[in-house]
């Protein structure tokens, strides 16, 4: 039987191996094609793959386990768990491959795309620009259809000849930045606000008007320091939680 394969990463040794791991094996299960194999490779192989230790595979392995992202069986071998429920709650720990797992794995609707005014709230990250390329799509529950979030990125003109729309419909946009244009992202900045439904976010989030939500504005910068793309989301208050961990070392 053919494995799943999942993608490879550069780690960043100051932060936890495992987690890393962890998160970008996550976000190569939750981007997956229903044509991908469902059998992961030997924990032997994985820890080969990402250049860790079997024991640090072992414990991201557990971490997907308790998520219930993949299922292991004893003798058969380890198992993407088909029918695994999305919209877990969000961790940022500061690796930009975190950020590309927890933005995967949902059912996404290109609702429209084009050139767009720069909002005023966002013109500090585009310098000299008034007008940038606009995507805005809705992410929804792959098993039960209910909209999760809905998502606006505004990102530098010249790069949006290089998006490939169809990437959009399967991939977070910071991973189609990074591994599609070809960009290095050194870091991402996030914002998160609790705030009250508006009417569109309420109609397309199917909740009552001015009930609460999660509002996250992320911004992906290169390594001059220049913002390449800024992200605004509104996800369901009732569906997502945000926890920060910070290293004390």
């Amino acid at each position: 039987m053919t494995s799943f394969a999942p993608d490879s990463i550069v780690l960043n040794r100051k932060l936890p191996l495992w987690y890393q791991v962890s998160q970008s094996l996550r976000a190569s299960i939750l981007g997956r094609s229903a044509r991908d194999p469902l059998r992961l490779p030997t924990e032997e192989q994985l820890a080969g793959h990402y250049g860790v230790s079997v024991l640090t595979m072992r414990q991201a392995l557990k971490e997907l386990e308790d998520e219930g992202l993949i299922t292991r069986h004893r003798r058969r071998g380890t198992f993407i768990e088909p029918r695994a429920l999305r919209g877990a709650p969000v961790r940022l720990l500061g690796s930009v491959d975190a950020i590309v797992a927890q933005q995967s794995g949902m059912t996404t609707e290109l609702l429209e795309h084009g050139t767009a005014p720069v909002p005023a709230e966002l013109a500090e990250y585009f310098p000299g620009l008034t007008e940038a390329a606009a995507y805005h799509r809705l992410r929804s529950d792959e098993k039960t259809g209910e909209p999760t979030n809905h998502a606006r990125n505004y990102v530098r003109p010249e790069l949006a000849a290089r998006i490939d729309l169809e990437e959009l419909r399967r991939r977070p946009m910071t991973k189609v930045l990074r591994d599609v244009v070809g960009v290095e992202i050194s870091r991402i900045t996030d914002t998160v606000q609790a705030r009250l439904a508006d009417p569109e976010t309420a109609r397309l989030l199917r909740v009552p008007l001015l009930s609460p939500i999660l509002h996250y504005t992320g911004i992906t910068y290169d390594t001059d320091g220049v913002p390449l793309d800024v992200a605004v989301i509104n996800y369901r208050g009732d569906r997502f939680s945000f926890t920060v961990t910070l290293d004390a070392t």
